[in-house]
């Protein structure tokens, strides 16, 4: 890397999640370190908490935990809050890393008082809407955060959107240190031609949990009634029962089905008519990018944030109104009947492989990083 050689830089970068055990943000997070990695950047993964990571790195990429967390009563809350923060401090202490990136609120917090304590660069990256991970919190830690978020060399975030919520939160209105730098594009591999299916299908991808809206789409297909036509979503989580009994109340047990963590998503991408983005919220939607990047036609709400910033209406994918299932199930017939919109927006969601490729992605990363 250009800027890497020319400072002759040998100190290593710190990532810093709270788990690797799933998500966008650990998605995004792992995906950098891996390329760093390869690109002989010394990287190291600090995990605040134990949990098995779903996710491929190299055996020569160093994970360090902090924590395993036994109990999750009041009292040991604060003990391990405690311990985090100093093992956090002792390790930049120890290692004096080049900067530390942390991902989500709370690790912000963690790594940015011990950056603070230590002396040492940090950054701070927020990755979804701060509806849910700020606003929910007290005073203090609000506050607290502000002044964090302040003196980070900068706030990374995925959307403009993001940037703009943030700063109608007292304290937070005057930051100017923000960067908008989009999630990469994981390369997942070349699509077999093997099907996925014996029908053709609409596909869904995202954790099961009721801010991906999952339970929308269902009620959008369903009442479109659509022969030789069915829904696929992939993922896990906490709203599988519920929807599986959705499924079972409406009678679609043939048509509609809930299909578990995959690991050829390409496949699906590849052979679906269309996906189908159904959230209520989101930061960044890596399933979305994913999917325009082979060149399945796709249509979202317009929730809060990030799809507004990835689709042109009509020209790389269909926007529809917020929380308007009625309108979603418009777009679906709309793509699935009009051949030639279809094709376009096909043809011209794959640019998004340009655009959020992982060495412009990370490039941007390493230059704010490195800069000086």
């Amino acid at each position: 890397m250009d800027i890497l050689n020319r400072n002759s830089r040998k100190k290593t970068v710190f990532f810093v999640i709270n788990t690797l055990e799933g998500g966008g943000a650990e998605r995004v997070l792992s995906t950098l370190a891996i390329d760093f990695h390869n690109r002989k950047i010394p990287v190291k993964i600090v995990c605040l908490n134990y949990a098995e990571t779903v996710y491929k790195l190299p055996k020569d990429l160093e994970v360090t935990y902090l924590l395993k967390r036994s109990s999750n009563s009041k009292t040991s809350r604060i003990y391990y809050a405690c311990i985090t923060f100093l093992k956090l401090s002792y390790l930049f202490l120890n290692e004096k890393p080049e900067c530390v990136i942390s991902f989500m609120t709370t690790s912000n917090l963690w790594s940015g008082l011990s950056a603070m304590i230590t002396k040492t660069d940090f950054i701070v990256s927020e990755r979804t809407t701060p509806e849910h991970s700020i606003k929910t919190q007290n005073y203090i830690f609000k506050a607290v955060l502000s002044i964090i978020y302040r003196n980070a060399r900068a706030i990374v975030v995925p959307a403009k959107g993001i940037e703009s919520c943030l700063k109608m939160y007292s304290g937070f209105e005057k930051l100017s240190n923000f960067k908008i730098i989009h999630n990469p594009i994981t390369d997942l591999g070349n699509p077999s031609k093997l099907k996925v299916n014996n029908r053709k299908f609409i596909f869904g991808a995202g954790r099961l949990s009721h801010e991906k809206g999952f339970d929308r789409l269902i009620d959008a297909f369903a009442a479109l009634k659509l022969k030789n036509i069915d829904l696929l979503i992939a993922g896990e989580g906490q709203e599988y029962e519920v929807l599986k009994q959705k499924i079972q109340y409406l009678r679609l047990q043939k048509k509609v089905k809930l299909i578990g963590l995959k690991s050829n998503l390409q496949d699906y991408y590849a052979q679906a008519e269309l996906f189908v983005l159904p959230s209520r919220n989101e930061g960044y939607p890596n399933a979305l990018i994913e999917a325009m990047s082979f060149g399945c036609a796709c249509i979202a709400m317009d929730c809060e944030f990030g799809p507004s910033e990835i689709i042109r209406h009509q020209k790389n994918g269909l926007l529809v109104q917020k929380d308007n299932v009625k309108e979603l199930r418009s777009g679906i017939i709309e793509i699935l009947t009009d051949t030639v919109l279809k094709d376009r927006i096909a043809i011209n969601a794959k640019k998004i492989n340009k655009t959020n490729s992982l060495k412009s992605i990370s490039t941007q990363w390493q230059n704010i990083i490195f800069s000086t």
